[in-house]
């Protein structure tokens, strides 16, 4: 995640003085490593051509002896009365045309018969002789009057001898090339060596510091210590925020999640980083949000049993799309108020309507009096309270639930109110069921709303119809209505956040998703019903019925008798 500007410039200041950040630091690491590297592979190579140049100087040095040894001049004048007057100028002159450093031609008792310097002639020669004696030629790196040399010493057998037996040999030739010599040889391949250093490090220090410079870049100049405590502060809000955090690339794939986030998405502590959003589990309509990487402020999705308030804001820099930064918070409990809340302010939409009709009811019969009609006074006030008394009779002599019982009563009077008929059929028996007040507002309050705008979308008689018993250790809700009803085809989608066809000019029948002010009543009724272990059914066609069953979560009560018909 990238950090934001304002934090970097506010909480965490670059490098100071004395305090090198990590792009400098891994610079030096990286310019000393490049050095050695240059400087290893340098001596390496050195060593390598020193040891070539030895390597050649030899086999030139051992050619050489070689042809003397086996030369018939060599060969017969080694034995005559004066080798040197021979064979001095003739050794001379192939040493100069080789570009030896020097040519001895001696006795097998070390007596020298040749020597660059005249000086040295019948003097012994300075070196390993041994292994020519026995008739093997070899080679040696020996300090002689020349000084350091590379030299090889070939033995020369006697004339007309094919075998290579140690009492033929009669002479020695040893042919060599001074350490100074060879110097001037590889000081030839050093510039190259140098060249080839050079360029390598140059590479190394150009890419060491463009690497630098891209890293300085992303962390901002930071050193080490600041660096970590950014991410230190950066770990602890996003474990310590209240609000869910999810954080997507370009290819809808999880890259960062919150533990707020974990919780309110239910996904536990499985490793979600890197997996798709389809694959998380969430439900249709959340998915295709979070897919479709756009602009969202404070959406209500349901996903499981929670309720969730969704803002997405896409991150386009430069343009083009790299992901999108979804914040979430939990609407459940919110949602559970405002569902009683709703109940309330229903409840006193109907008190405040009856206080009207009574007010009516009061100023007529008042009227009736002063007209000293009496008796049709009393008969016109007994018959309206007796209708009004028995229906809250009715409702309350059944159902226990005191927030169920209210609600019931508010939405008979909003039904009214709106030209609907809300009948409580008389088998309607609710004692107590243990199970939360806010859950049943949420089912019981929607579903009587949705049949409502459905009778209204039908021809009259407008009618809903409430049904509530228990039986077996569970509540039954039974809701139907007069209207248009739900085709069969839309029957999977009505309980999908969006599902309403309340624009097209309400009820249930017929539908697709619309806005997000539209198809959130009947999706949070089946969250609440699953939230409590229950199940729904939709019964589809002309006067839809939908029908609820939840385990109560208390013994049943006395007055659960029955079945309705």
């Amino acid at each position: 995640m990238r950090l934001p500007t304002p934090l970097l410039r506010r909480g965490v200041r670059p490098a100071q003085a004395g305090r090198l950040s990590i792009a400098r630091q891994l610079l030096l690491l990286q310019a000393a490593v490049v050095t050695v590297v240059v400087l290893a592979l340098g001596v390496a190579a050195y060593r390598d051509a020193q040891e070539a140049v030895t390597e050649k100087a030899g086999d030139l040095a051992t050619s050489v002896a070689e042809t003397l040894a086996d030369a018939p001049a060599v060969r017969s004048e080694v034995l005559g009365p004066d080798p040197t007057a021979v064979l001095q100028p003739y050794v001379e002159q192939v040493r100069v045309d080789t570009g030896t450093s020097f040519i001895t031609v001696m006795a097998p008792d070390r007596t020298r018969f040749t020597h660059p310097d005249p000086a040295q002639i019948g003097k012994p020669f300075v070196g390993t002789i041994a292994p020519a004696l026995r008739g093997e030629p070899f080679t040696e790196t020996y300090t002689g009057t020349l000084g350091p040399s590379v030299r090889a010493v070939v033995p020369v057998f006697r004339p007309g001898t094919t075998t290579q037996r140690p009492e033929d040999v009669v002479a020695l030739v040893s042919v060599g090339i001074t350490v100074a010599a060879l110097g001037d040889e590889l000081s030839g391949s050093l510039p190259g060596i140098l060249l080839a250093a050079g360029a390598t490090l140059a590479v190394g220090a150009l890419g060491t510091w463009g690497i630098s410079r891209r890293l300085r870049r992303q962390t901002r100049g930071l050193a080490a210590e600041p660096l970590a405590r950014v991410l230190e502060y950066h770990s602890a809000v996003l474990h310590a925020v209240r609000e869910g955090l999810v954080l997507l690339d370009g290819e809808r794939r999880v890259q960062l999640v919150n533990d707020e986030a974990r919780r309110l998405l239910a996904l536990g502590d499985a490793d979600v980083v890197g997996r798709h959003v389809a694959e998380l589990g969430l439900s249709r309509e959340l998915t295709e949000t979070l897919s479709a990487q756009r602009l969202a402020v404070d959406e209500v999705h349901v996903s499981g049993s929670r309720v969730l308030v969704v803002s997405q804001s896409p991150a386009t820099p430069s343009g083009r799309s790299v992901g999108a930064v979804v914040t979430l918070r939990d609407h459940t409990d919110l949602q559970a108020l405002t569902g009683e809340l709703d109940s309330v302010r229903a409840f006193a939409e109907s008190l405040r309507a009856q206080a009207h009709e009574a007010a009516n009811r009061l100023h007529t019969t008042v009227s009736l009096v002063e007209l000293g009609r009496t008796a049709d006074a009393v008969q016109f006030a007994t018959a309206q309270l007796a209708s009004a008394q028995e229906l809250t009779d009715r409702v309350v002599g059944a159902v226990e639930e005191p927030v169920l019982a209210a609600l019931l009563l508010g939405k008979a009077a909003t039904a009214s109110e709106r030209g609907v008929a809300l009948e409580i059929d008389p088998a309607t028996s609710v004692g107590t069921t243990g199970i939360p007040g806010g859950d049943l507002v949420t089912i019981v309050g929607n579903l009587v709303d949705n049949a409502i705008d459905a009778a209204l979308a039908g021809t009259a008689p407008r009618e809903v119809q409430l049904t509530a018993w228990q039986e077996e250790g569970r509540l039954e809700i039974r809701v139907e209505d007069t209207g248009p009803g739900v085709p069969e085809e839309q029957v999977p989608h009505v309980f999908e956040r969006g599902w309403s066809t309340k624009e097209a000019g309400g009820g249930d029948g017929g539908g697709a998703p619309r806005g997000l002010g539209r198809g959130l009543g009947l999706a949070l009724v089946a969250q609440a019903v699953r939230r409590n272990g229950g199940s729904i059914t939709l019964r589809p066609g002309p006067g839809a019925e939908f029908r609820v069953s939840l385990p109560m979560q208390v013994p049943v009560s006395p007055r659960a008798v029955g079945t309705p018909c």
